[in-house]
């Protein structure tokens, strides 16, 4: 007969952990979104991410498989990032986007349509995936980055939001800095 902390910790634990995990899905993206987004500054990541993108390892990268649409999801978080004033989005996009063909990828013309209208005029940086990768992975040693997982399967379409403050700019930075700095010049 299995004593008691054999079931609490070989059937209880599991099933509490299970619980918690599958409320980190589906539509509470958009509550996860909602609690981070005041906490989230300079420096932090928000990443829209196809269905095969990696769980990353980093304590400081959280997934949340959202279950829904890509296009839905970036317009639910750049709307939502449109309305804080403390943070501004940097998106940046994976190089290889732009020359993944139709005949490999179907669909895939019709999506870099709707994710350019979707943009706008909003400055986007284009590199290769790997140096993303890096770069999220980096910041991930000291900040927060949250992940949102959706249901694309087209390669390379992953739109990553690097945070940046919403009232203060580098041409600010940059004039705070000279006289701090010795040797530097306006």
């Amino acid at each position: 007969m299995p004593t008691l902390l054999f079931l609490r910790t070989q059937v209880l634990l599991p099933a509490m952990l299970l619980c918690f995990v599958s409320a980190l899905r589906a539509d509470d993206w958009q509550g996860v979104l909602k609690k981070e987004l005041p906490l989230f500054g300079h420096r932090n990541w928000i990443v829209i991410a196809d269905s095969a993108y990696p769980a990353q390892s980093r304590t400081g990268i959280e997934t949340v498989v959202t279950d829904a649409d890509q296009i839905d999801v970036l317009k639910g978080v750049l709307t939502a990032l449109d309305g804080m004033k403390h943070v501004r989005p940097i998106v940046f996009t994976d190089a290889e986007l732009s020359h993944v063909p139709e005949e490999d990828a179907p669909g895939i013309a019709a999506y870099r349509k709707e994710l350019a209208a979707l943009l706008g005029d909003r400055p986007v940086q284009v590199i290769p995936h790997e140096k993303i990768i890096a770069k999220l992975d980096e910041a991930g040693a000291t900040f927060r980055v949250l992940i949102l997982k959706t249901n694309l399967t087209l390669p390379y379409t992953s739109v990553f939001l690097q945070l940046d403050c919403g009232y203060w700019n580098a041409d600010a930075e940059k004039r705070l800095r000279n006289p701090i700095t010795p040797g530097t010049k306006n």
